[in-house]
């Protein structure tokens, strides 16, 4: 520890953050550009396709506004809009009438996958240059800090 209490790799964390900071912000420009020139398509309109994709029954506007860490108005807009184009399905709930469930239609699913297969062949392009050991590494890294992050600063939210 520092004498301020800091812990001794203080400067090595802000560059860590920093590095990380900066490969996030490239491999998520690189994704929204490829998804716009190659699907005509947003990150926000992939991310919730994707979400609609993992859930086996239809899942509330709620319920999918707090998967994806968004207000429900920006999940509404883009459900509109993804239900104009036939890739969503809404309908009201069964249970309370003022709140609609949505799913992805055949068409939703398919565009999704479709995007999904080259999606994933982008990501693995951009981290090509690590080797199976290094990628472990990282993933290993990452995960122990996201389960630090997640138990240290999630709880506070909740307060």
């Amino acid at each position: 520890m520092s004498e301020r209490g800091a812990p001794s790799h203080a400067k090595q964390s802000l560059r860590v953050w920093l590095r990380m900071l900066g490969a996030t912000t490239i491999i998520e420009k690189t994704v929204r550009a490829y998804l716009k020139a190659r699907f005509d398509s947003t990150l926000p309109r992939f991310d919730l396709l994707s979400a609609l994709d993992r859930e086996a029954e239809p899942v509330t506007l709620s319920a999918l506004s707090a998967k994806l860490l968004v207000s429900n108005g920006n999940v509404t807009g883009l459900v509109a809009r993804l239900a104009e184009d036939g890739l969503i399905t809404r309908e009201s709930d069964a249970l309370d009438r003022r709140s609609q469930r949505v799913s992805l239609t055949p068409a939703g699913r398919r565009a999704f996958r479709a995007m999904a297969v080259e999606h994933e062949r982008l990501i693995d392009s951009m981290f090509d240059s690590l080797s199976d050991t290094e990628m472990e590494a990282l993933l290993g890294l990452t995960a122990k800090l996201d389960r630090a992050l997640h138990g240290r600063y999630h709880s506070q939210e909740e307060a």
